[in-house]
Formats: C-alpha cells, sequence, structure tokens
C-alpha cells in the first residue's frame, strides 16, 4: 500500500494576529504572550515531526504539490472575494471575515494549502497512490464562497473536488468530516447539488451556533444529499464510533462515491480547547479503518484525508499519527502517554446509553 503525505513548510509560516483565543483583542481582552488564534502552526508541525521521529514516515510517500491555480479557485471563489483577498495581502495582510487574520502573503500560502489537497485528491484518483494525506494549513471547511470564517481562508476540499470534476476524474465524490466543528463551508457550497455528498458530525452548536441541524438536508438537487449528525458534548468513544457505524456508512453504501474525502479535524480530542467530545487517537484510528473498509468496497480504495482542525499542540500529533500509521497499513504506533488516564475519563454506561438513543433519535428523523 501507497499512502502518499502532501505538505509544505510555507505552511506553517502562517500568522494572523488580532485575537487571544477566539476573543478579538480591546477593551479588557488582554494579548496573549503565546501568539493570536489558537489556530497556531505547532500542532501541524509536531505532527510531522512525530512522523520523522516514530519511523512511520519512511513508509510513506512525502510529496509536495503546486499551489491552486486562479482558475481552481473560481470555480469555488468569485473573482472580486479572490482580488479583494489578494489585495490585502499584498498590502500587508489584514481579515477579510471572521476570525481568519493574516499576514503579508497570507492570499499565497492559502493557495499552498489548497494545492495540497487538491494534490492529494489527484494522487489518488490517477493512481499515483493507494491513499493520501494532505498537512494543509490554513484549514478550510468553514469557508464560504465570498466569506473566510472559523481560520478558514479558501475552501480547499471544494477545490480540490471541482478540480477533480474539471478533469473528469470523478462523477460522485463524498466528504465526511469529523471536525468537531460543523463543516458549514464544505455544506454550502454542494447544498444544491447530488454529485456530493457531503456529512458532518459535530459537536451540537459548537461553531457555526447557527449551522449544522439534523434538518438541513440539502435543496433542489441536492436534497437528501447533506447529512448533519450534531453530536452531545462529551459524545466520547464509543459514542463516535457508533454515529459512524449507524449513520456515516450507511450514507456512504448508499451513494456509492468514486472516492471519499475525508476533513479530518482533532479537535474532538479529550484534550482540545475548543471541544468538549472526549475523544482519543483509538477514536480517529477506528474512524479510519472503517472508511477505509468502505472505500475498499465501493471505490477501490480511493480514500483522501485533509487536515483541518485541531488545537491541542500536544494531542493532535497522536491523534493525527493514528489515522496516517491507519491509512499506511502500518505497525508503527506513536503510544499516548496519557492513554490510560483519557480511556479512564471516558464517559459511563448512563452517558453512553443516553448517546445512543440520541443516535437512534437521528436515524429514525433522517
Amino acid at each position: 500500500m501507497t499512502t502518499a503525505f502532501f505538505w509544505d513548510e510555507r505552511c506553517f509560516w502562517h500568522a494572523g494576529e488580532g485575537y487571544a483565543g477566539t476573543y478579538p483583542l480591546g477593551g479588557h481582552v488582554q494579548p496573549l504572550s503565546a501568539g493570536g488564534l489558537p489556530e497556531s502552526p505547532e500542532a501541524k508541525r509536531r505532527l510531522k515531526s512525530l512522523l520523522d521521529v516514530t519511523g512511520l514516515a519512511a513508509e510513506l510517500e512525502y510529496r509536495q504539490a503546486d499551489p491552486a491555480t486562479r482558475v481552481e479557485l473560481e470555480r469555488v471563489h468569485p473573482a472580486d472575494f479572490l482580488n479583494r483577498f489578494k489585495a490585502m495581502s499584498d498590502d500587508g495582510g489584514g481579515e477579510l471575515g471572521l476570525r481568519t487574520p493574516f499576514g503579508k502573503g497570507g492570499y499565497e500560502t492559502a493557495c499552498v494549502s489548497a494545492g495540497l489537497a487538491r494534490g492529494a485528491l489527484m494522487a489518488v484518483l490517477l493512481g499515483e497512490a493507494d491513499n493520501a494525506y494532505a498537512l494543509s494549513r490554513p484549514p478550510g471547511h468553514h469557508c464560504l464562497p465570498d466569506w473566510p470564517n472559523g481560520f478558514c481562508l479558501l475552501a480547499n476540499i471544494a477545490i480540490a473536488v471541482e478540480a477533480a470534476f474539471a478533469e473528469g476524474l470523478v462523477s460522485r465524490v463524498a466528504v465526511v468530516d469529523w471536525d468537531v466543528h460543523h463543516g458549514n463551508g464544505t455544506e454550502a457550497i454542494f447544498y444544491d447539488r447530488d454529485d456530493v455528498l457531503t456529512i458532518s458530525l459535530h459537536q451540537e452548536r459548537n461553531y457555526p451556533v447557527d449551522t449544522g441541524d439534523a434538518t438541513e438536508r440539502g435543496a433542489g438537487a441536492g436534497e437528501g444529499f447533506n447529512l448533519n449528525i450534531p453530536l452531545p458534548p462529551g459524545t466520547g468513544h464509543r459514542g463516535y464510533l457508533e454515529a459512524m457505524e449507524r449513520l456515516v456508512l450507511p450514507a456512504l453504501d448508499d451513494f456509492a462515491p468514486d472516492v471519499i474525502v475525508v476533513a479530518s479535524g482533532y479537535d474532538a480530542s479529550i484534550y482540545d480547547p475548543l471541544g468538549r467530545m472526549m475523544a482519543v487517537p483509538d477514536t480517529f484510528r477506528q474512524m479510519t479503518q472503517m472508511v477505509m473498509d468502505s472505500a475498499d468496497r465501493l471505490c477501490d480504495g480511493r480514500l483522501v484525508v485533509v487536515h483541518e482542525g485541531g488545537y491541542s499542540d500536544v494531542h493532535v500529533p497522536f491523534c493525527g499519527h493514528a489515522v496516517i500509521e491507519t491509512m499506511a497499513g502500518s505497525p508503527v504506533r506513536a503510544v499516548d502517554p496519557m492513554e490510560e488516564v483519557t480511556n479512564k475519563r471516558q464517559p459511563g454506561p448512563a452517558f453512553d446509553a443516553f448517546v445512543t438513543q440520541w443516535i437512534e433519535d437521528l436515524a429514525a428523523d433522517l
């Protein structure tokens, strides 16, 4: 099995100011000594470093990709938005949407990030790799066509998917988003289409607070091709696996895509400051195996994973390593030294039963 790993040092250099965590600076909000937004390079850089230290990197095909082109961007984003983004980037940076500050050259870095997602998808569709992982930064799943949002400056996965359609390499694509936050940008871009199935598992009303309801199933030709799975805070390892088994995998079977793309945020981790979902590295390992099994059954194993959120600089590398080792079919492990503690902190039987009923109610309503 060949697993391609797409990364670029330039993605680690993206930076923005004006925030302390998710609070805008000003008034009584003091700056943080560590910088601005929690979307820092460290979680991603430490993941890449961990792959090197454990030796898993030796089993991957490290690759880079050309930045996304203007033609590729304009399949998703209107020209006037891209012009404003580029002009502000050239002029030293700023902010166009909500919680999306960027510095000089931020436009070019965002194009590199989108290019990694596109490169990973193309490598799989062209048969150059069995599966692929894109260490994209800045992330993309919150970005609307004309409005950056939630650390996301360009819609990385949507840009990649549209490139694949333009090349005639696919006719049906499934996007599974297990970031703790609702994938509202990807949803919005494909909401009225039946050739892209969008699935988002997320903490209910975390971010954005006004999107991600289970009743939002798509519109027009896209009716029924958007699936939101809002889960209660504290869902934990067993709850995530049950949601995958009961809701995600049957939806993939019904849709029968040509390729599965995973928007892989790690902010459902038990140690993440922006989520309350209590997932552990083995949660991500087992969810990855589930989608790999689906891909083997439905689309000759074609699977692409694109990095999204995750804000625990210490825990993200262990969660990401679990995903990548599974994709590569490798016995190499990065053992989480807090595994015994986190396993003891998982929800008990009573809350597990509550989550099971929650998922059953969702299934009944779909």
